[in-house]
């Protein structure tokens, strides 16, 4: 409770007298023996100081009222007038809070009060204040750059001024700002920098382990951007030439518990002393245990990691692993093939042809994994797939044929115009189009054409379907042939004779010697 003297300069200042309302000011700024510490409150008896020329009200406003009291009042601008003119009495802290205000009501601003406050700024961060420092910094573009992946993403002005950005983050991260060594790691990680990396992003790592130290529960309660920061951590002084490899360990490990799926992948490899080939490691020393990275590798794959499907296939198929299984092996390496895993899809391909004797749909396989490996850029699946399924020249025959199409051909005979149609897409021969079955050589991927039980001379072969229109043509043809069925010479299209015949009578082309040969 006030006593009898704070009394007398409560009542003074409510009357409306400039010295009272400084020296209560005061009080609550500082706190008194019978007054408790209010800064919201200090702020309201010193700005009304302030309004009638207590140039020391400003002053203390400026110096020891924070950006977070003072926004909280209804108009923002208003109290920045304050801040501003403790700002010209040379208070670096009250322009950077003076900019701060200024920044938080930027659409109402003017032009003028602006440019001031981004000079108040520099002014605070010129004078050493790290958090100026790092506001500047955040101005300047620091955000943008290190939420670019490529330097041809930035503008071209925070391209230009990089190098200045970099430097005031550094002086805040100096400073003891947590946020811009943070952001500091995150640019230098961009750039492949671990050297510098390591400088910013280790301590923070180094402190995070003290807090977490102890049981795994603490460790899951990392935020995500926690984890990928001891994994980068992990990798970073993995690339060094005398690395600490038992930390490296240690942080992978942190991260892997934490639930990071990228970080399960890399201690379930080294818990297996490989690489993601399935290759052995050596500058990691120990034994492999295969059982420890199997469980770390399958939480991993489990969250959609496909090198980890494929890891676990390489462990399966090592020697020394007392769990050894051929099958297992392969259904890990299927997975992840499906999963997405450009190796493993080359593999599949690689095995399915080899054993396209025994099963005679292995080149179908085959070239449903090649086109999954080629879309990846995969070049030895290029070129093995222009082996399997080489590509198809035009059909002059059937462009001929399809151009002679009028609605009553279409109408009056639309097999034989769904085989036009095909041939004209998939660049088939005559025989080919005229006895293929639609039904069972469509595989979603590619379409397979084998005549050999009507055509004996012909040869079986698999064509690639790689685009819209090619996949359109197979569906009308399919609609087509699903209203009766046309399989076997005792359809209603016939046998190959009649439905050649019927072929030549309709588009009146002559029988000619490849007409012979089809």
């Amino acid at each position: 409770m006030a006593n009898r003297e704070e009394l007398l300069i409560i009542r003074s200042a409510r009357a409306g007298h400039p010295q009272a309302q400084l020296a209560l000011g005061k009080r609550y700024l500082f706190g008194s023996t019978n007054l408790p510490q209010s800064h919201a409150t200090a702020l309201h008896w010193l700005e009304k100081a302030a309004e009638q020329n207590q140039s020391e009200a400003w002053m203390l406003i400026g110096e020891h009222v924070s950006f977070t009291v003072a926004r909280q009042v209804e108009d923002p601008l208003r109290v920045a007038v304050w801040y501003e003119r403790a700002f010209e009495g040379k208070s670096a802290r009250a322009g950077l809070v003076f900019a701060m205000l200024v920044f938080s009501c930027w659409t109402r601003a003017e032009d003028g009060l602006r440019q001031k406050s981004m000079r108040a700024l520099n002014a605070a961060a010129e004078s050493g204040i790290a958090d100026a420092q790092w506001l500047l910094a955040q101005q300047l573009g620091m955000h943008e750059l290190t939420a670019a992946n490529t330097p041809q993403e930035l503008p071209a002005q925070i391209h230009q001024r990089r190098e200045q950005i970099v430097e005031w983050a550094a002086k805040a991260a100096l400073g003891g700002i947590t946020e811009a060594q943070q952001a500091l790691a995150d640019y230098w990680w961009q750039q492949g920098d671990f050297t510098r990396f390591l400088l910013w992003g280790l301590p923070i790592a180094q402190e995070l382990d003290r807090r977490v130290h102890g049981p795994m529960a603490y460790r899951t309660s990392l935020s995500k951007q926690q984890l990928a920061l001891f994994l980068r951590c992990a990798k970073a002084m993995s690339a060094q030439a005398d690395a600490n490899l038992r930390l490296v360990e240690r942080y992978l490990k942190i991260a892997a518990e934490g639930g990071d799926t990228k970080a399960q992948l890399g201690y379930g490899l080294w818990a297996a002393r490989m690489d993601e080939d399935g290759k052995r490691v050596r500058r990691i020393p120990g034994v492999a245990h295969y059982k420890r990275a199997i469980r770390w590798l399958s939480q991993a794959a489990e969250n959609g990691e496909a090198a980890a499907w494929f890891a676990i296939s390489r462990i399966y198929l090592k020697p020394e692993f007392s769990r050894r299984s051929i099958n297992e092996s392969r259904r890990c390496l299927e997975l992840a093939g499906v999963a997405g895993h450009r190796v493993a899809q080359l593999e599949l391909a690689q095995i399915a042809w080899r054993s396209r004797k025994i099963d005679l749909r292995g080149d179908v396989r085959a070239l449903y994994w090649l086109q999954k490996a080629a879309s990846q850029g995969d070049a030895e699946a290029v070129a093995m797939l222009n082996k399997v399924a080489p590509p198809v020249r035009r059909s002059e025959w059937a462009a001929s044929a399809r151009a002679s199409f009028n609605r009553d051909i279409s109408s009056q005979y639309p097999f034989l115009a769904a085989r036009v149609e095909l041939a004209y897409w998939f660049g088939l021969t005559r025989a080919e189009a005229l006895l293929i079955d639609v039904e069972a050589s469509d595989h979603g991927h590619c379409l397979e054409v084998d005549i050999r039980d009507s055509h004996p001379r012909s040869r079986r072969r698999l064509i690639q379907i790689l685009s819209g229109e090619q996949r359109r043509a197979l569906e009308r043809a399919s609609r087509v042939f699903d209203i009766a069925d046309t399989r076997g010479q005792n359809g209603p299209e016939g046998n190959y004779r009649q439905r050649l015949y019927r072929f030549r009578s309709i588009f009146g082309q002559p029988r000619t010697t490849q007409g012979r040969r089809a």
